[in-house]
Parts: C-alpha cells; structure tokens; sequence
C-alpha cells in the first residue's frame, strides 16, 4: 500500500474534553489520514455524538474491545485513565500518544516534540514506540524555540516565567473563571485563589524543593526531550486569567557569542515558529495572536543588558492546539509518513 492510500483507525480517549474535542478538530482540520473515529469517555458522555467530517460517531466508555483494530490511540483523560487503558491499548495493536504526565519521566517511553525529536518515536528496527508521550504544555513551545539555539549557539541556562491560561487546567479552569466573572461565590477556588482579575503564581501543588510540579515539569521534561542533563531550567509557572494561549518570558543564556540579526533570522527560518519582532510598530506576540494557530509566535528578542551571551525573549502558543492536541497530531502524522 502506498503512503497515500494509507488511512488509520484513530482512537481518542477523552473525546468530550477541551483536549479531546481540539484533538478531533486538529484531525479533521490537517486532513489527517482517518478511515474510522473511535471516541471515548466516561460513562457520563457516553451515547453522546461527535462529528467528524460530517459523519456522526456515538461515543463508548472505554474497554479492551473498542481499542480492537485501532491504529492510533490519542490519549488526553487525565494520568489515572492512562495509566488504565495505554498498556490495554498498545496490546491491541495501537500506538499510544498520551497527553497526560502518566509515562513523562518513564524512561522506556520517548517524551516528543516534533520539532524537536521526532526520531524519538521510532524504536531502532524503524516500528514505533507502543506508548508515546506529549510534553506538558509550558515545555512544548519553550523547546521548539530552545532546539534552533541549541544547535547552533549551545544552550547553558534558561530562566522562564510562564503566564498561563485558564484552559491549561481543561474545562474546568475556564469554568471557574467564568464563574467569578460573573460574581458567583465560589465555594473552594479552582485556581487555589481567585484568578478573576489576579495572577496566580502557584500551578499545581508545591514540592519539598519550593518548586510547583509544573514548574519541575519544565525542568526535567526539558531535559529529557532535549537529549541533554546539562541544561539549567529555573522556571516561576502563573496562572493568569485569560481564555487560551500561554505566554512565556524567557532569559536564555547561551554557551557561544551571537549576532542577534543572525539569531532572529535563524527562529524565523525554524520548523513551527512564527517571528513577531517589531516593538516600534507594537508587533510582539499576545494569546490572541496564538488562538487557534499551532505555531509558535516569538518576539521581544534583546541581548541582556549584563550579560552579553545572554538574551531575553516572549514567546506565546496556544495551548490547547500546539501545547496539547496539535503536537500529538503531529506525532501521529510523523507515524503515518512511515507507512
């Protein structure tokens, strides 16, 4: 069979989530190769009714039998129900894109990037991976703009602030904020304090370290995706009270001197990154600048005042597209080009 004639079964647990619903869409939108759509749920979606190219699909609970003759399996319900069904999933033949913390850090399993690894994915007789995992969110867009300057001038330390979305927590971020907005009282904050009109510089609970679990998420994923322990990542994660997109300052200091004309030419000419570098005319990157895209947008590009190996830049994406459902996508088409 050629590569064009390839098409796959594609499995999607949490179809009724912010995550999952984006995953369908991000299919449907890059014409991903799909004969057949399997959404999945809990009980509580189940019976309901996706559209998937004007066809209509019933969405099942998950079981051993709906992941019979899939292909791929794009998972995004949360590290207990991965921890539940990948093994189940990968035993029935599908390759496993896991959006959830549950395989990260496991070391048998490649943590991928497209941009940034994509040979990850494969094993060393060419066969993919059974389990794959997606980077949280925070860390995907942070390296498709680190792995161009690693190459090239050699990464030492990135200082980062994030500045998240609401939908990083998934529906019931947005709903919170929603809520306050509309001055209900809220019997216990989603968002540990009120995010309504706040900042919130707590995303996850805190660790023995005085880092939050995201924040040492950035740190090791980082690490791990890009091939290199010695990579210094000190990261402060806030939770900040917009609809989509994250934002993220960073100060990145490099190992070799560089010509910053010659640094933005070299993000704007690299895979999924848009350059928006033009503070005279207000051109800079902002979470409405990234909704609904699946690049990387970057400006605010300036060597350190101090320090001359060093430089300070913005970076946005949207992240329930590339810091969630699209990279996963893009995982499943870099599979089907091998086909």
């Amino acid at each position: 069979m050629s590569s064009s004639d390839f098409r796959c079964r594609v499995a999607v647990l949490g179809a009724t989530g912010l995550v999952g619903r984006t995953m369908i869409k991000v299919l449907e939108e890059r014409n991903f190769p799909v004969s057949d759509i399997v959404p999945l749920a809990s009980s509580r979606s189940a019976g309901q009714v996706i559209t998937f190219k004007g066809r209509e699909f019933i969405i099942h609970e998950p079981s051993k039998e709906a992941f019979k003759g899939v292909d791929i399996a794009l998972f995004s319900a949360g590290a207990k129900a991965s921890r539940e069904w990948a093994q189940i999933a990968a035993g029935e033949g599908a390759v496993v894109i896991d959006n959830s913390s549950a395989f990260r850090m496991d070391s048998d399993v490649p943590l991928v990037v497209p941009e940034v690894n994509p040979g990850d994915i494969f094993k060393g007789d060419g066969t993919p991976e059974p389990i794959i995992a997606n980077p949280n969110c925070s860390t995907i867009q942070m390296v498709v703009v680190l792995k161009p300057l690693h190459d090239r001038f050699g990464l030492k330390r990135v200082v980062v602030s994030t500045y998240q979305s609401v939908t990083g927590k998934g529906k019931v971020g947005r709903d919170a904020l929603e809520s306050e907005l509309a001055g209900k009282k809220q019997d216990e904050f989603t968002h540990f304090h009120q995010i309504a009109f706040n900042a919130v510089p707590q995303i996850d609970v805190f660790t023995d370290n005085g880092y939050t679990k995201e924040e040492m998420k950035m740190v090791n994923e980082t690490r791990k995706i890009m091939g290199d322990d010695a990579i210094s990542v000190s990261p402060t994660t806030v939770r900040i009270p917009v609809y989509g997109g994250h934002g993220e300052s960073l100060n990145i200091e490099l190992k070799r001197d560089f010509d910053i004309d010659e640094l933005r030419e070299l993000l704007r000419t690299s895979p999924g990154i848009i350059l928006q570098d033009d503070p005279s005319a207000r051109i800079y990157p902002m979470p409405l600048t990234s909704y609904e895209r699946d690049e990387v947008f970057v400006g605010r590009i300036r060597r350190d005042y101090w320090h001359p190996r060093t430089l300070n830049m913005w970076i946005v994406a949207d992240n329930l597209r590339k810091g969630a459902a699209t990279n996963a996508v893009q995982i499943a088409e870099v599979i089907a080009a091998r086909c």
